[in-house]
Formats: C-alpha cells, sequence, structure tokens
C-alpha cells in the first residue's frame, strides 16, 4: 500500500521554492544589471533578452509571484541604467516605453505559465499516487490475506492520520455505533460525530462505517477513503466465508470420520464379535462334549478377540478425544523406561529389542499417553514387520539435533526392518482410516499412528518417520525435557484429560 499520499496545496510549488524565488527576484536581476555594465557597447535588446533569461529562471524556480517582481525590479533597472537619460527613471523614447512594457508582460506571462505547469505537475502526481493506493488495495484483495487490524494499521500508515477506526451499527439502521477495532494512539470518535473538522467518516455498508482522526481530508484523499472503505466490506466478507469454509471443513471431516467408524463398526468390529459368538455358542451347547484342549483354544480365541476389540474401541474413542480437540494431557517429568515397560506388557518375551542408555534423561509427558503413544506403534511395527528385528533405541544423551520451539527434546525411536514406507505414502500413514495398500485383512482400522500422533503432539512433542537404513521404517518420538520442578501442569488443550 501506498506510504502517504501527496496532498495538493494552493501555492503549487509549496513555501521553500516560493521563499527562493523571491530572494531570487532580488539578487538576479541586480547581478544581471552588474555583469551587464561590463559590456557597454552591446544594444537595448540584448540587455532585455538577458534580463528576460533572469526572470524565466525566477519563474522556474519560484512560480508567479517572485517572478512579477523580478520582472518589475528589471524593468526599473533596465529604466535607469540603460535609458536616456541615464540614472533616472523619465523615458523620453515611447519605443523603449514600449520594449519595457512588452519585457513586463513577456514576464508575467512565462511566470503564469511555469505556475500552472507546476499545478498541474503536482496534480498528476497526486493522481499517480491515488492509482498506485487503488492498485495496491486491488492487489491486496486478490492476493493478500490482511487481517482487519493489519488492513486498518495500513489505512492510518496511508492517510498520515492520527488514528482509524472500524465502527458497527448495533441493531437497525437506527442503532448506535460500537468500535470493533481501531489502530493508533487513540480510538476515533463513532460515526455519528465524525464529521467534525479533523475527523471523516466512510460508509462500507449501513452497518458498518470507516473513521479516520487526524486531520481534515482533500476531495482526492475523500476519494481514497470510499475505496479503502469498500475493501474493508470485501475484507469482512472474506473473513466471514473463510470462517464459514472452517466450520464447513469441520464439519466434513466430521461426517468423514462418522462414515469411517461405520464402516469399522460393519467389518472391523463385527469380525471379532463374530469369532467370540461363535466360540461362545460352541462352549455353550459342546461343552462336555469338546476334548479340553478344543475348549482352551475357544478360549483363547474369545481372549484374543476380546483384546483385538478392546484396542479397536480405544482408538476409536482416541480418535474421537483428538479430533474434537478435547485432548488435555496432565504433563510430568517421566521417564522412557517406565512408559516402555507398562507398553510393552503382555508381548511375548523377545519379541521387541530394548536398547536404552542408562543415563537418558526425564521427559515431560503423559505418562498414560505415552504408553499409548509407543503401544501404537510397537503394534504396527509388528503386523506391517512381522518377523523382523523390531528395536527401540534411545540415544546415550536422551536427544537428538533437534528441539521443539527452541527446548530440547528427548527423542527416543522405534526401528523395524520390515518393507518399509514409500516417501509418498508418509503424510497419509498418520492419517485417520489409513493401511498400506497391501497389508492383510484383519490388521486394524488404521488409527494406531493417528492416535499415537495426536497423542504425540498434544504432549507438545513430535513424531516423525524416516527410512531405516538397510530397509524398514523407523518412528522417532520427540519430547522436551523436563525442567526438574518435578510438578505436574497441563499442556494446551480444551478439556480436562480422560483415560488414555
Amino acid at each position: 500500500m501506498a506510504r502517504g499520499i501527496l496532498r495538493i496545496r494552493s501555492g503549487g510549488l509549496g513555501r521553500t521554492r516560493t521563499t527562493a524565488g523571491f530572494v531570487l527576484a532580488v539578487f538576479i536581476p541586480v547581478l544581471t544589471t552588474a555583469v551587464m555594465s561590463f559590456a557597454p557597447d552591446l544594444n537595448f535588446a540584448t540587455h532585455v533578452l538577458v534580463h528576460l533569461t533572469g526572470v524565466m529562471a525566477v519563474a522556474f524556480i519560484g512560480g508567479l509571484w517572485p517572478a512579477v517582481l523580478a520582472a518589475i525590479l528589471d524593468s526599473l533597472l533596465l529604466n535607469y541604467f540603460e535609458t536616456e537619460p541615464v540614472g533616472t527613471l523619465r523615458i523620453n523614447d515611447p519605443q523603449i516605453l514600449f520594449a519595457l512594457l512588452v519585457f513586463l508582460g513577456a514576464g508575467i506571462a512565462v511566470s503564469l505559465v511555469v505556475g500552472l505547469s507546476a499545478k498541474r505537475a503536482q496534480e498528476a502526481m497526486h493522481a499517480r499516487a491515488e492509482a498506485a493506493t487503488l492498485l495496491d488495495l486491488a492487489r491486496d484483495a486478490l492476493i493478500e490475506d490482511d487481517t482487519i487490524a493489519a488492513f486498518l494499521d495500513k489505512v492510518r500508515e496511508t492517510f498520515q492520520v492520527r488514528s482509524v477506526g472500524l465502527f458497527t451499527r448495533t441493531s437497525g439502521a437506527r442503532g448506535g455505533w460500537n468500535l470493533q477495532a481501531h489502530s493508533g494512539e487513540a480510538a476515533p470518535q463513532p460515526p455519528s460525530s465524525a464529521e467534525s473538522g479533523a475527523d471523516a467518516c466512510e460508509l462500507a455498508d449501513p452497518e458498518t462505517a470507516l473513521v479516520v482522526s487526524g486531520r481534515t481530508l482533500t476531495a482526492g484523499e475523500r476519494r481514497l477513503l470510499t475505496a479503502h472503505a469498500t475493501h474493508l466490506l470485501l475484507l469482512r466478507q472474506r473473513s466471514a466465508l473463510q470462517l464459514r469454509l472452517q466450520k464447513t471443513t469441520k464439519l466434513a471431516e466430521g461426517n468423514s470420520i462418522r462414515t469411517s467408524i461405520l464402516n469399522a463398526v460393519s467389518h472391523d468390529l463385527r469380525t471379532p464379535l463374530a469369532g467370540i459368538k461363535l466360540a461362545v455358542t460352541a462352549l455353550q451347547r459342546q461343552k462336555r462334549r469338546l476334548p479340553e484342549e478344543i475348549q482352551d483354544e475357544m478360549l483363547h480365541t474369545i481372549d484374543s478377540y476380546a483384546d483385538r476389540l478392546d484396542s479397536l474401541v480405544g482408538n476409536l474413542l482416541d480418535m474421537s478425544r483428538i479430533s474434537s480437540g478435547s485432548t488435555a494431557p496432565l504433563t510430568s517429568s517421566v521417564t522412557w523406561r517406565d512408559a516402555i515397560e507398562d507398553a510393552l506388557r503382555g508381548l511375548p518375551a523377545g519379541a521387541i529389542r530394548i536398547e536404552l542408555a542408562p543415563n537418558m534423561p526425564a521427559i515431560d509427558a503423559d505418562l498414560g499417553m505415552l504408553e499409548r503413544v509407543i503401544a501404537n506403534i510397537v503394534e504396527n511395527a509388528l503386523k506391517y514387520a512381522a518377523g523382523s528385528d523390531i528395536v527401540i533405541v534411545g540415544p546415550a544423551n536422551g536427544s537428538g539435533a533437534a528441539t521443539i520451539e527452541g527446548r530440547p527434546c528427548g527423542e527416543l525411536r522405534i526401528v523395524d526392518h520390515g518393507q518399509g514406507v514409500a516417501t509418498a505414502d508418509v503424510i497419509a500413514m498418520f492419517e485417520p482410516f489409513q493401511r498400506l495398500d497391501d497389508a492383510p485383512a484383519g490388521l486394524g482400522i488404521g488409527l494406531g499412528l493417528a492416535v499415537a500422533k495426536g497423542f504425540t503432539e498434544a504432549m507438545g512433542g513430535q513424531l516423525k518417520a524416516e527410512p531405516t537404513p538397510g530397509g524398514g521404517l523407523t518412528l522417532i518420538i520427540r519430547l522436551p525435557l523436563s525442567t526438574g520442578d518435578g510438578n505436574a501442569h497441563h499442556a494446551p488443550g480444551n478439556a480436562e484429560r480422560g483415560e488414555p
């Protein structure tokens, strides 16, 4: 946006140039007369032309009135020093009198032309400034995404006023005005009393007004203020549309998640339920006729399917909390080892290899959430990299080179040597209800990594993925190092923490 508007003033050339013109109007005629005295053989016409050149110079610098003064003074000097009788102001020759009158008229005419040209030049500069400001407004409307506060700052800078305010009407066309936002030292007067000397008001629509305070605007600046008021209205409409779009997008995402949940309920949840129902029915009807080993196998099936259902329902509930923004972890100083031991409870011995340095520092985390994060990542590795070497690695200093918002962070790596994930699929891997294309049926509903990422970010951390050297996938959990105060505190969130 333009850095201030050129203002058209009645003098055309400005006070500095006018003052300099009056000084030169006295100095140049005297200097010209003194210089021409060293050439007494020159005729009167030559003297007139030389003095006329001086008058033109004064006109170009100082405008009309300095040039008139220079022309009158030159006429008197020519009359006194160059016309007969020399040394007096009396003129005996009518032709000389006519020449002096022509000289005076030419000087005044040149002064008028120069003054008019200067005024037109300033009007053209002002018009260019207005056009540049309007061009910036049009560009901002198409490209930039200004806030109301930033736009008011630009208006105050453009018009070089003390303050700018946005007012909206409270109720109906006759309601009072409320100040919504302002820029500057103090808020301007409301529109009902703004049109008073140093304040100017422009209505963007019957309910929206833009008020500037600090100086009286010219007619051209009022036209620009109208354009700014229109741009303000468009800006407010765009903000309203963006807010509506955000709400619509959120509703669409919610509908998508609900649809995915319904699909999961109709397939992934019904499969273990059907297995449990079949095993229970068989035990109820044929318990006495079934061998003991068959009964044990059915009970194991029921237990396995129940665990699977518990994991699926837990992930669905966690994803629902994350999507609604109701996850507020209660963080405290915890160690990686405590979280890993609880996360791996129930897994077969030797399924996961742990390589933690003994001096890993504590981190700030919600212990229950961190256990769920590690458990989900490990379960994902066991599903997609079954039979490969899966290792949980923690560096000796407990942290890598990365920081989180300038704060040192602890780091834990869960490494597998399976088939890995293509670079193009890494981002989608963390989205809800996403599974690899070649994933066997029955591997869950694709929420494990999405929940892990949501919980990690809720605790103020990061979850990243990178290829394992030699093949496979490495998931990196980063969480802020503990400050050592030992006091639990809530991380940013919208609701109290539930059970993880």
